[in-house]
């Protein structure tokens, strides 16, 4: 693998004079990190890595620059966003540069349906910019306060608002990109239609995204709620009201996060509104259709326990921070010994394989289910609870799941064949030749591209 020397990171800082440098042992560590520590057997593996030095760009012609300099004298190049991605993906492995996008932030044009945003911009100062003209983002992460755009399509792949627009790996949900290759004389490329899936999740191993285009939604009002399903009701109902809620294709809704008790009880902010022992629905549906989701709760035997109007919900903090990944850093924060699955299960009406693996499991692993469509079909994607215990206990409980027919994106790796991708695209591969002809973004991270250079 490359590392950078002593030597070489001095030339470095010569050929970088006028940009940001940023060498001091403590924010060079800070700004290394992810959230890779939700994960013990990441957190084994990746908690003594860290970058020789962080960059900050603060336009497209210096992360040219940085580029050029880092291909010249063959030093890694790690980009991040804000890090707040779960599983190492921003982890530089060989040391070598930390390139901080964060200045790269502005709103370049927006308009109804569309916006053009540099990679560093966070999700919610473009939301508030597009909201002014009554639209915003189609889908986002629980860390959509802090998130970066570039970071979310390199590293992310749906989230709220998934529940009616699918995947960042559907078509149209990405419009174009611009990206800079890591070589002497570095090139700035446009990306536009299915070309964009070159890039989107990988990780920034396959160039630097410094510019991205993207649709927006209506942004309607959105109101804010919480059903609880009672012990003498039990989960399996709150599982088949989230999926008729996302079928229901006539009640608009952004969010539908389920979570199996004792979950909810890590929710410290909302406890007060949870009863004991009850199964938990949080939702976001647009104001005008409340009226036909009270229908469908009482149809399922629901209780609302919790109600904020659009404007009440923009105040404090939001269900969209319980949900998601985000569940699993509220469980976490009381109790650091949890840890969490990534899983798909199949589309199916009766929740067969959802009610095996609640039942099967017990408390080992605790059930939560984000909806999401894939293919067109609202499907419930889990991100589990798991009470760890051993590496090899944790490993048998990913297997089982895949034996029944659950797909599982494996969060406990920093390879990215090993997780949700299973088999590099090709295209990103021949691509990555192209455009990091050395090798030098975020290495050690993908399996065929090392194998490739060891033959």
């Amino acid at each position: 693998m490359i590392v950078a020397a002593p030597d070489k990171l001095q030339a470095l800082r010569s050929d970088l004079e006028g940009i940001e440098i940023i060498t001091d042992p403590a924010q060079v560590a800070k700004l290394s990190l992810d959230f890779y520590h939700y994960s013990p057997v990441l957190s084994r593996q990746l908690s003594d890595k860290r970058g020789d030095l962080v960059v900050r760009p603060a336009d497209e012609a210096e992360v040219m620059r940085v580029a050029a300099a880092c291909a010249r004298l063959r030093i890694p190049v790690t980009v991040r966003g804000a890090g707040t991605g779960n599983y190492g993906q921003c982890i530089p492995l060989a040391g070598g540069v930390i390139l901080d996008m964060g200045k790269l932030n502005q709103v370049l044009w927006a308009k109804p349906g569309l916006a053009r945003v540099q990679a560093g911009a966070k999700l919610m100062a473009i939301d508030k910019h597009t909201r002014e003209m009554g639209w915003e983002i189609r889908m986002a992460p629980s860390t959509y306060r802090t998130a970066t755009i570039g970071g979310f399509i390199a590293g992310g792949s749906g989230g709220i608002g998934s529940v009616t627009y699918g995947q960042l790996l559907d078509r149209g949900n990405i419009l174009g990109l611009r990206v800079i290759t890591v070589e002497e004389e570095p090139r700035a490329l446009e990306l536009r239609g299915d070309d964009v899936f070159k890039v989107s999740h990988a990780w920034g191993l396959n160039g630097i995204i410094t510019e991205v285009e993207i649709p927006l939604a209506p942004a309607y009002p959105w109101a804010e709620l919480v059903v609880a399903f009672p012990p003498e009701v039990g989960f399996m109902p709150c599982a088949h009201f989230g999926q008729a809620l996302a079928e229901a294709d006539g009640i608009l809704k952004k969010l539908i996060s389920l979570h199996a008790w004792p979950i909810p009880s890590y929710f410290a902010p909302l406890r007060g509104h949870l009863p004991e022992g009850s199964a938990v629905a949080l939702l976001m549906v647009a104001e005008c259709s409340v009226e036909p989701l009270l229908e469908l709760i009482r149809e399922h035997g629901g209780q609302v326990v919790y109600n904020k109007t659009a404007q009440e919900a923009s105040k404090g903090i939001s269900l969209g921070e319980f949900s998601w990944n985000h569940t699993t850093l509220h469980c976490r924060s009381v109790d650091p010994s949890l840890t969490y699955l990534q899983s798909a299960f199949p589309a199916d009406r009766e929740l067969k394989l959802v009610q095996h693996m609640y039942e099967y499991f017990g408390d080992e692993v605790l059930m939560h289910l984000e909806w999401i469509r894939i293919n067109g079909q609202a499907t419930p994607v889990g991100l589990q609870i798991v009470r760890f215990t051993t590496e090899e206990r944790l490993n048998e409980i990913m297997r089982y799941h895949e034996e029944q027919g659950v797909f599982i994106a494996n969060p406990h790796t920093f390879i990215i064949e090993d997780g949700g991708r299973k088999v590099m695209d090709p295209r990103q591969i021949r691509f990555k030749e192209e455009v990091d002809p050395y090798g030098l973004l975020n290495p050690g991270k993908m399996r065929t591209w090392q194998e490739r250079a060891s033959a």
